[in-house]
């Protein structure tokens, strides 16, 4: 079988993703296509090579629907032989394309594919697509399914998390970014223009450098109220009736953030590279998915991780960094304790309580964000991994060449 190899990744800035935000008046479809411009101009791109463009986005509908894939295909302008599909893995969908995109490639039906995401939170409102897992009864109440938030908090009340813990975790979250904005870590990522070229954003939006522990400890929790009225503590005690009383901790601040964004990677053989000139930077050594009980579903990166070591013949000790979504702060904190990693390892420039989680594209930012801080170290090995709706996890290991 062939080697997949990521010859490169590319991210736009993430913008806040409200009415107020930077980048509420550019289209996802402009946001995932200035990515695959700037990927064809960086690289000088024999753009009639390029097979596939496979893109995780979430909220399908509205400025997102008609298989955006395709769209920005189209806009980019690699040329009409290229086509496009639009997936949806909830949260992990940016990482699906990448392993999607090595599959094939590794399978050796194609050459070369672009992957990644995008999701505009400004336009498209998280759950405007509706879905029957979240609406109709019949699914919900025999599946014990409660909101993402309510999962978070029984995380936490069952590992023992307070709310001084969960609020220490996103400070140093904050201070991370911070730092890694500061000192220019974020090599891979790229400003939004308007249609004169003129930049929109040129950093990420949602950095707080003057977060501190005391303003984070005077905000409401979010789901307590939630989960009183709306019954969802009682079917969570249900499910587990040795928590007798949820602790909500989780608030604006402790989880993540919702903003704008696309990312892009370049994925495609060794052959492939050479006839184009390309210098591979990592390749994939394995990928993998684990359902989890959809309650609690936030805890599937343990053992997806633990699915993906096994795959690759590795031990947690051989992975140099991870990179952990924060959906929210009790997400990587469980991570922490099942796998052993200290968090000197762990989102160390930061995660998407500071920068944002644009649902379908985090996936192939964090991929990015973790190349170019192996890179930086002059280390070898990585693996990024995400918490999935629904109850699921994602996780998939790079190495450096």
């Amino acid at each position: 079988m062939m080697e997949a190899y990521i010859y490169d990744a590319v991210r736009t800035v993430r913008g806040k993703g409200n009415k107020k935000g930077a980048l509420i008046g550019v289209t996802p479809t402009e946001l995932a296509t200035q990515v695959l411009i700037h990927l064809k101009e960086k690289h000088q791109l024999d753009t009639t090579l390029v097979e596939d463009v496979i893109l995780g986005c979430v909220g399908q509908v509205m400025d997102q629907g008609a298989n955006i894939a395709k769209s920005a295909a189209q806009q980019s302008h690699y040329g009409d032989h290229l086509c496009g599909v639009s997936l949806n893995r909830f949260c992990g969908s940016g990482l699906e394309s990448i392993n999607q995109a090595a599959a094939y490639v590794k399978s050796g039906f194609r050459d070369l594919i672009v992957a990644g995401g995008v999701e505009s939170m400004s336009r498209v409102k998280m759950g405007s697509d509706g879905g029957g897992m979240f609406m109709d009864p019949n699914i919900a109440i025999p599946g014990h399914i409660v909101p993402q938030g309510i999962s978070a908090d029984l995380i936490a009340t069952k590992s023992g998390y307070t709310r001084d813990d969960v609020d220490a975790f996103a400070f140093e979250s904050q201070m991370r970014a911070a730092k890694a904005e500061q000192e220019g870590r974020f090599v891979s990522r790229i400003p939004v223009k308007d249609v004169n070229g003129i930049s929109i954003l040129s950093t990420d939006e949602n950095i707080r450098p003057s977060t501190t522990i005391q303003g984070l400890s005077g905000l409401s929790p979010s789901f307590a109220m939630m989960g009183e009225m709306a019954g969802f503590d009682a079917v969570a005690i249900d499910r587990y009736p040795e928590v007798e009383v949820l602790d909500h901790v989780h608030h604006a601040g402790n989880s993540s953030a919702i903003v704008d964004g696309a990312a892009i990677a370049m994925i495609g053989n060794k052959a492939i590279g050479e006839k184009l000139g390309l210098k591979p930077r990592f390749r994939i050594r394995a990928a993998a998915i684990h359902g989890t009980d959809p309650t609690i579903m936030l805890i599937g990166p343990a053992p997806a991780s633990k699915k993906a070591l096994k795959q690759a013949g590795m031990d947690v000790s051989d992975i140099d960094l991870f990179e952990v979504n924060e959906a929210f702060a009790s997400v990587p904190m469980y991570f922490m304790d099942e796998m052993g990693v200290d968090h000197s390892k762990i989102n160390v420039n930061g995660g998407a309580i500071a920068l944002g989680h644009p649902l379908g594209a985090t996936g192939c930012m964090l991929t990015g964000t973790l190349m170019d801080e192996l890179e930086r170290r002059d280390l070898s090995t990585g693996l990024v991994t995400l918490c999935i709706g629904g109850g699921m996890g994602i996780a998939t290991i790079i190495e450096r060449v």
